[in-house]
């Protein structure tokens, strides 16, 4: 009920804001829209057409754009519309206004000139602190930390610290952790805003704060960084270089956006395509997208086909085999991506290390051997009764077991064999292992029929 009456307070809120837009009144608009939640914000902005946004643009100053910007969500090209609809001198404002690592993101969208442009345009210091962001490498923990951070020196007192965060304060992402360095600006500590007001004012930072600090390196993988974040429940985690020179810091929100990335990112893979938001995208497009992997997919198919025409002698004198090949190959396909997307989930969260891998591969052969006895016996049954032939029944329930050990295997298998060689396992998707797992059961279905003709005949 609560919920009901939330969602018909926001229709209704949002109903107000399109008509103060629309009597372009400013003053009432500007009331009512900035008391709302930066997420409202941005959810109302997005509903928005182009004549409105403009409206809006009017309204609103440089700064108070930013907050909107670092909350929506949309696509690289509606980055590039949005951005192109302002002038330039706003645009360029709004990003130096932005939490360097947001405006990183969105620039990251953009197209090299335009870049370029909007760096030259704002003020020196945003475009410095944004600069040196860019050039970190792609989905690592320099692309996605801020530099707005607050770092005070272990020989200064608490009084002292106390006076640089309320400084410091207004413009930092987060104030929850403060960092420790040292004279060479190397991360010494690190002390949680509770023990820093607890503290007497004339103590000395590095008698209270603790040295047990855990950092990650510039370059370390985005979502190592992720898992890190989550093992240890942090709010923030402070980045250092190869001499543990702090760099910057990267705050829960920028963890839960990568754990969203990665998560959309293997689910694409999963499911075969490229991007699995292809809501937003053409027909067009998104069939570009598709094709490669159907193309791949296409080719494997038919070798496929081509395996079952060597068994052509095989099915001529037992037709009946026929009727079993989807059976045999849909098992196959289900247990194969049921076992891939246990080696996956366990590779991503880092639950198959070095040690365990081999166990995993062992403990999915296993439930390989009792789920494919458990369906070859049932099968054994189904089709005695209902083919009145124990031969074929032993012939399709012992294609069934061998099957489901062998799919369950190259399933949990295949992607740990990715991973050694740096390959994202997510690339075993379903569809790929699927139409692997249809040539491993038509071999070996096929295989035992021809090898045991005689009785069959």
């Amino acid at each position: 009920m609560n919920n009901e009456k939330e969602q018909e307070r926001k229709e209704q809120t949002e109903l107000v804001l399109f008509h103060l837009l629309h009597l372009r009144d400013i003053e009432t608009f500007r009331e009512e829209f900035l008391n709302l939640h930066s997420y409202d914000q941005a959810q109302f902005y997005e509903e928005l057409n182009e004549e409105e946004r403009l409206i809006l643009y009017s309204f609103l100053s440089p700064e108070e754009m930013a907050s909107i910007f670092e909350s929506i969500e949309v696509s690289e090209e509606e980055y590039k519309e949005l951005l192109g609809e302002m002038m330039p001198d706003f645009a360029a404002n709004m990003l130096a206004d932005m939490y360097a690592d947001d405006a990183v993101d969105v620039l990251n969208e953009l197209d090299k000139e335009q870049v370029a442009s909007y760096l030259t345009i704002m003020n020196d210091e945003a475009a410095d602190e944004i600069k040196e962001l860019l050039h970190y490498e792609e989905s690592t923990a320099g692309s996605i930390m801020t530099t707005e951070y607050v770092a005070i020196y272990a020989n200064e007192t608490v009084s002292s610290a106390m006076r640089i965060l309320k400084e410091k304060a207004p413009v930092a992402e987060t104030i929850y952790y403060v960092f420790v360095i040292d004279d060479e600006k190397r991360l010494v500590g690190v002390i949680s805003l509770r023990d820093l007001i607890v503290a007497e004012d004339d103590t000395l930072i590095r008698e209270v704060m603790s040295e047990r600090v855990v950092s990650v390196s510039v370059a370390e993988d985005q979502e190592k960084v992720a898992r890190t974040m989550r093992d240890y429940d942090f709010l923030a985690l402070p980045v250092v270089d190869f001499q543990n020179h702090l760099l910057g810091i990267i705050t829960v929100d920028d963890v839960m956006d990568v754990i969203d990335e990665e998560a959309s990112d293997d689910y694409s893979k999963l499911a075969g395509i490229s991007d699995v938001d292809d809501t937003i995208r053409t027909p067009f497009s998104a069939a570009k997208k598709r094709l490669p992997w159907l193309v791949i997919l296409l080719f494997l198919g038919m070798l496929t086909a081509n395996l079952i025409g060597q068994f052509e002698e095989t099915l001529d004198k037992v037709a009946i085999l026929a009727v079993f090949i989807p059976l045999i190959g849909g098992m196959a396909g289900n247990t194969g991506t049921q076992a891939l997307a246990v080696a996956v989930r366990g590779i991503a969260t880092g639950e198959a290390d070095k040690e365990s891998k081999w166990k995993l591969i062992v403990r999915e052969g296993l439930t390989g051997v009792i789920t494919g006895g458990s369906c070859g016996i049932l099968v054994v049954f189904v089709v005695y009764i209902w083919q009145h032939s124990f031969v074929l029944g032993l012939l399709v329930g012992a294609s069934i077991f061998a099957t489901l050990i062998a799919a369950t295997i190259a399933g949990a298998l295949v992607p740990i064999i990715m991973h050694k060689f740096k390959i994202d396992p997510a690339v075993a998707s379903g569809p790929f292992i699927t139409t692997v797992n249809d040539i491993i059961s038509v071999l070996i279905y096929f295989g035992l029929a021809t090898t045991f003709m005689s009785y069959l005949t």
